[in-house]
């Protein structure tokens, strides 16, 4: 399965990117790494079901933590060994942006109701810590794992748009703040959205196993 090219400011819309692609464990690290993300997709599936909007604004709050965490821990690396990031931080950072966009743009398909108003405090609070102590034990397992949330993420977007296809949620228009910063047509739907948004999970998942990939190469560090 492969998307076509379009690009928004450095971050791929649709790109010639194997959206059915998996990375295969090596190793104990990369073991732990996916055994957290089934034990996160876990409770997603239970919790929210077929309800995808509502999933997406919960799991985006989640998903924006890891650049930012893994941005600031490179920013501070660097400035502590006086060595150039290669592009690093900037990336990281970039994600996080990208993945709040996304969260902003759900927010105006799915509103979120109390109870999971405060699943997202309580999932994002517990998270933070967790990856940046993950982070700093381990980075290399740290996007490993993040590798392996967006996996999950372009699976769960794959599914979003076939329950679209299918008739069980509605194409609506697509939100102002989607079509600006995608630059979508005007007449732009739901179904648009979502492919954008998965075609950008795509990107952050070869990214994360790329940084992975570059740590057991020895070329970082």
């Amino acid at each position: 399965m492969v998307a076509t090219a379009r690009k928004h400011e450095g971050l791929v819309l649709e790109d010639d990117i194997r959206l059915d692609h998996r990375h295969q464990p090596s190793g104990i690290s990369d073991r732990i790494a996916r055994a957290l993300v089934s034990f996160m997709r876990f409770f997603a599936d239970a919790f929210f079901a077929g309800r995808y909007g509502h999933r997406a604004v919960v799991l985006e709050t989640v998903a924006a933590v890891p650049g930012m965490v893994g941005g600031a821990i490179q920013h501070l690396r660097s400035l502590r060994r006086l060595k150039d990031d290669d592009d690093w931080i900037r990336t990281l950072l970039d994600e996080a942006e990208n993945e709040r966009m996304h969260l902003m743009t759900f927010l105006h398909i799915a509103q979120p109701n109390r109870l999971e108003r405060a699943i997202i405090v309580i999932a994002q609070m517990f998270f933070y810590y967790g990856f940046f102590l993950l982070y700093m034990l381990s980075t290399r397992t740290a996007h490993r794992m993040v590798g392996y949330l967006e996996e999950e993420a372009v699976y769960s977007y794959t599914q979003y748009r076939e329950a679209i296809d299918s008739g069980r949620h509605e194409n609506v228009r697509a939100p102002a703040l989607a079509i600006r910063y995608w630059k979508l047509s005007p007449d732009a739907r739901l179904r648009e959205v979502v492919e954008a948004v998965r075609a950008d999970e795509a990107k952050h998942r070869d990214v994360n196993h790329g940084f992975a990939d570059q740590i057991d190469s020895g070329d970082r560090r």
